[in-house]
């Protein structure tokens, strides 16, 4: 057995924390904890050969339809998931997507933090699931909206109130267009977002020539003025910023950008 193996190593680490018992096979006396070998490769539907010789460090590379076999044998979480595959094959999974599960009271109370600022997460198909009171504020109340109407890319171009917010409304459109469908099919979300396309299509000609366009843009911060119904313009600048494990979100951060937008900013917030 090849000691220096770190996919072996690996497997064989995952292996022995298993119980039995969680998976129905009756612990009986065994000489190691977790599984055996033939049990994992029956779950993982390969032959038993073969998973020993990968924790053997035999036999050459596995596949990537056998490397998610034995993940989902093994019940690895997805950094775990992506781990084999890094150790397995030299780079990440394919993206898969997956409906964000609920937002955490930490989450939350990270969003809540940013008092001044408006805070919000957003999944790669640009839906809003989560804001703190200085969004609601400021740039939608989105406890107001039904859940798929929190959606971006629905708003920008069927919500003439948020229409009206952007001070280059066709800048700011075109942004969401491009920003969308990279994050979207970065996520291995791209059925999701093609059938938001098609539905935008349908409603908006602007948004059905914008998404023909094909423009793909990738862009974590930069700056917007908005024509705010009680402040008038307020100049912002957002940044984006990935959430530890979770690849499903990104939280976006909206900072007054000039001393005069901050005082005027701050003076409505506290009222």
């Amino acid at each position: 057995m090849n000691d220096l193996n770190p996919l072996g190593q690996f497997l064989r680490d995952r292996r022995t924390r298993l119980d039995p018992a969680a998976f129905g096979i009756p612990a009986g006396r065994r000489r190691t904890a977790g599984l055996r070998r033939e049990e994992v490769a029956q779950r993982a539907n390969i032959s038993t050969t073969w998973y020993t010789w990968l924790e053997q460090g035999r036999g050459g590379a596995a596949s990537a339809e056998v490397l998610d076999r034995i993940a989902a044998g093994l019940m690895l979480t997805e950094p775990e998931r992506e781990h084999l595959f890094m150790l397995g094959l030299g780079r990440p999974p394919e993206a898969r997507y997956k409906a964000p599960d609920a937002i955490t009271p930490r989450l939350q109370r990270v969003l809540d933090a940013f008092r001044g600022s408006a805070a919000m997460l957003r999944t790669p198909t640009w839906d809003i699931v989560a804001w703190n009171r200085a969004a609601t504020l400021l740039l939608t109340d989105y406890a107001q909206l039904a859940p798929k109407d929190r959606n971006v890319a629905r708003l920008m171009f069927s919500n003439a109130r948020v229409r009206a917010l952007q001070s280059d409304w066709e800048h700011v459109a075109r942004f969401v267009v491009g920003s969308l469908r990279a994050d979207a099919i970065r996520a291995g979300a791209g059925h999701e977002v093609a059938a938001l396309a098609d539905e935008l299509s349908r409603q908006s000609p602007e948004f059905a020539a914008m998404w023909a366009d094909n423009e793909v843009i990738s862009v974590s911060d930069g700056r917007k003025v908005l024509h705010h119904h009680a402040l008038g313009p307020i100049a912002l600048e957002f940044s984006t910023f990935a959430v530890d494990g979770r690849p499903d979100l990104s939280m976006m951060v909206y900072n007054p950008a000039t001393p005069d937008s901050a005082a005027r900013i701050a003076a409505y917030l506290a009222q």
